[in-house]
This record gives structure tokens, sequence and C-alpha cells, in this order.
């Protein structure tokens, strides 16, 4: 996958998701009656997370990480568009173990992209910092405008531009074309030639 794209959708991905999380936290709040149907929400979540784990691995090796990256931001942008109509705890479960299956690709599909890449083993190190940079920064402005939008937006409006974030993070996936193994290959020996 090219690397710089990938920066930029994780960084897309990354803000959407800390966009939304403080206020589907509220949101899930209004819905349950307790304390232990939201912590069971998010168990449901994590345990979820856990044993897709198991699977996406070899999922990722066998129709590669574009493929998973794509699945899991079309699956965010349908589920976002569910979240705000909710009404019932047992719905809250549900879109729990969605996000949590569709969380699992995300973040197993983010450290096989930066375990592929190929760095000089002098440079890895700066490359991620660099990358955990980026994206949270992102992150950060994201939840900051968040909070603003939503004094003059409702919740709902909220989780349904994320939603449309999330579309158009899809797309520009689809429509990125992966170089051929071929190519790569040539682009690499010419970067060497000229090191």
């Amino acid at each position: 996958m090219n690397y710089p794209l990938f920066v930029r959708i994780q960084s897309m991905i990354l803000m959407s998701s800390s966009i939304i999380f403080p206020f589907y936290l509220l949101l899930v709040r209004q819905i349950g009656d307790s304390y232990a149907q939201f912590g069971l929400a998010y168990g449901l979540f994590t345990l979820t997370s856990a044993f897709a784990y198991l699977g996406i691995g070899r999922l990722s090796d066998r129709f590669g990480d574009r493929s998973l990256l794509i699945f899991h931001t079309f699956g965010m942008a349908l589920i976002l568009l569910y979240v705000p109509i909710v009404t019932s705890i047992s719905h809250v479960y549900l879109i729990q173990i969605i996000m949590g299956i569709l969380g699992a690709f995300q973040k197993n599909t983010e450290k096989t992209i930066l375990a592929r890449q190929e760095l000089a083993l002098t440079t890895v190190g700066q490359t991620i910092g660099r990358y955990h940079f980026k994206t949270s920064l992102w992150s950060a402005l994201g939840i900051i405008a968040a909070g603003y939008l939503i004094d003059f937006l409702t919740i709902g409006s909220l989780f349904y531009i994320i939603s449309a974030v999330y579309f158009y993070v899809t797309v520009r996936l689809l429509w990125d074309r992966p170089r051929s193994e071929k190519n790569r290959r040539i682009l690499h020996c010419q970067a060497a030639k000229w090191v």
C-alpha cells in the first residue's frame, strides 16, 4: 500500500473514531440504565475484538491489508448511520459487537501495513514516531472541533458527518491502485542507485 496515502487515511480514520468516541459514550449512557449495562457494552466490544484477531491475521495475509481496511471503513460508515437512531440497550450491544470486529480489522491492518514497510532498521522507531504524531495530532484537532460542532448541530448529525468521512476513505481506498510487485522492485532498485 502507498505509505503516504496510508498515513492520510489512518489520520482520517483515527480522527473520526476519536471524534465520535466521547459522544458515543454520552449516547450509550442515555440509553443504558446502569453501570453494569455500560460495562457489559464495552466488555462486548473488547471481547469481540479479542476473538476477531485470531482470524484477521490470516485474512490479512490472504486478502491483503488494503482489502481489510476497505472492509473496516465501509463497515464503520454503515454502522455509524445506525447509531443516532438506537433506542434500546440490546441495539447498543449489537453495535458494540460489530464495532469490536471492525476495530480489530483496523488495528491489525494498521500494524501489518507498518510492519510491511521497507525501512532501514535504524529508522523504524523514527518512522513509527512520526506516524503516531501525525495521526494523534489529527485526532486531537478533530475532538476539539467536534465539541464546537455539537454546540451548533445535534449529536446525531455528528455521527452522519463521520459516516460520510468513512465513506470517503472507502472510496479513496477503492480508487487507489496498488503498485504491482514488479513496479515496487523497479522503484526500490532505482532508489538504491541514488543512495
